[in-house]
């Protein structure tokens, strides 16, 4: 399947320029490649060339460990919500006052789970504020 020409004949890329760079240029250009938003070299010549806006994205790699330390407090939030869900369900499935009473000692125990991992996760999040913050 042959590709869909251009209707506009004055965005057609006709004119193919060989130009030799330096290794740092070059170094340069797939910056912009792998870091910003040009897909490859020849979009970030044109983006250059024409003063266009080349987006470069940062990832700061320092942020791992705490990212990293968010996502297992939320799995351990979620498995502790299934919980309270699957007794909560058992609470009100039983008559049994003695039961009832078992079942709300256990949920009281998994609110205290949930008490503490709130704690982790703002003392995480402050930390991650100071660092945010402070550039």
């Amino acid at each position: 399947m042959a590709r869909k020409k251009e209707e506009v004949r004055e965005d057609l890329l006709s004119h193919p320029i060989t130009v030799r760079i330096t290794e740092t240029e070059f170094t340069k250009l797939n910056k912009f490649v792998t870091e910003g938003s040009c897909s490859n070299i020849g979009d970030a010549v044109r983006a250059v060339l024409n003063h266009g806006k080349v987006t470069l994205y940062h990832k700061d790699i320092s942020l791992n460990g705490p990212m990293e330390q968010l996502a297992g407090i939320r799995k351990e939030l979620k498995a502790i919500g299934v919980n309270i869900n699957q007794i909560t369900r058992q609470f009100n499935s039983t008559s049994d006052g003695n039961q009832k009473m078992f079942h709300t000692l256990k949920v009281s125990e998994q609110y205290k789970k949930v008490d503490e991992k709130v704690n982790q996760l703002l003392e995480l999040v402050s930390k991650i504020a100071v660092k945010w913050l402070q550039e």
